[in-house]
């Protein structure tokens, strides 16, 4: 009886899972009817409902923490900056309820562990600080990197457009059409400011800001001293392009032989706390001897700051900078 009853729920599962992959096909070949096109990149999606450019323009500015003009928005410059090249377009409004939102949850969280309003207060407000900041310092560099892999095919699409006998704007412009987020939408707004009065340097200059990607400085110099002496251009974004390519393939080749000492770091300093927990599993009265002494939490204050020493050794012997 037991077997005919987990083969009646297996089949309802198979079942449930064939109606959602049915239901899917169809939405697919039915509903989702808007071209490749327009939905390569957050630019082309806006200019499809608007088709003024400067109105995109304008919303892409300040929905990434700008102003119409493209000034900075906050005070805080740096702040701002790393609101910017995080590459979210929330608005400042909106970033900041989920910063309201991240305390209010560490309050509760605190609060319901500790029972204690003053020490969940204190640690909703740090957590307000902290955790909308390693939230946007971890979204920069994933958007800096998702950049840093497309910006060679984007190169290459200027050079192939240079060599068609096409000016740098439109060359940019086609970069803008044919690449995804995040080169499309980056290139679409160095196009758009020049089409609206900017001049090429100034335009690339403000690519590199909003970005922060490392490889950006090159391309604008490279740009910047051709528009200023002329030469071949195509020729150098040619060459620059091969050795971004080199660099990437560098990195993932330290990657691959560091892994090892990474994967070394992870183990050490998970095995203390999963065995702390199997014994407190295991022997819940292991520790509860020893648990009220100040010297039992000075030990364990000590091991962990020894831990982290020892990661942060680690993890500078296995960081290579390219």
């Amino acid at each position: 009886m037991s077997f005919l009853f987990e083969g009646d729920y297996l089949f309802y599962l198979f079942a449930a899972a064939s109606t959602v992959m049915f239901v899917e096909a169809v939405y697919l070949l039915c509903f989702s009817t808007h071209s490749y096109r327009s939905s390569i990149n957050r630019r082309l999606r806006l200019m499809k409902d608007q088709p003024n450019r400067e109105n995109v323009l304008i919303q892409l500015r300040r929905e990434r923490g700008l102003t119409g003009g493209g000034s900075y928005a906050m005070r805080i410059l740096s702040l701002n900056r790393l609101v910017l090249q995080s590459g979210l377009t929330l608005g400042l409004g909106r970033i900041v309820l989920v910063a309201l939102a991240a305390a209010a949850l560490v309050f509760f969280l605190v609060w319901t562990v500790r029972d204690d309003l003053f020490e969940a207060s204190l640690v909703s407000l740090a957590g307000a600080a902290v955790l909308p900041y390693v939230a946007l310092v971890v979204l920069r560099a994933r958007r800096q990197g998702k950049f840093g892999q497309q910006f060679p095919n984007g190169i290459d699409i200027i050079v192939r457009s240079l060599r068609a006998g096409h000016p740098v704007p439109v060359a940019i412009s086609m970069v803008a059409r044919e690449l995804p987020d995040p080169v499309g939408t980056e290139f679409g707004i160095v196009a758009d400011e020049i089409t609206y009065g900017a001049d090429l340097e100034t335009a690339m200059r403000n690519l590199a800001y909003r970005v922060g990607q490392e490889d950006l400085p090159l391309f604008v110099t490279a740009v910047a001293i051709q528009g200023a002496t002329g030469g071949n251009l195509s020729e150098i974004l040619e060459n620059l392009s091969r050795v971004i390519r080199e660099r990437f393939k560098m990195r993932r080749k330290v990657k691959a032989l560091a892994s090892e000492g990474k994967f070394s770091a992870l183990f050490l300093s998970c095995l203390p706390i999963a065995i702390f927990f199997m014994i407190r599993y295991v022997a819940p009265d292991f520790y509860g001897s020893v648990w009220k002494y100040d010297m039992t939490k000075f030990g364990l204050g000590m091991a962990a700051a020894w831990m982290g020493i020892g990661n942060l050794v680690m993890y500078r012997m296995v960081n290579f900078r390219i």
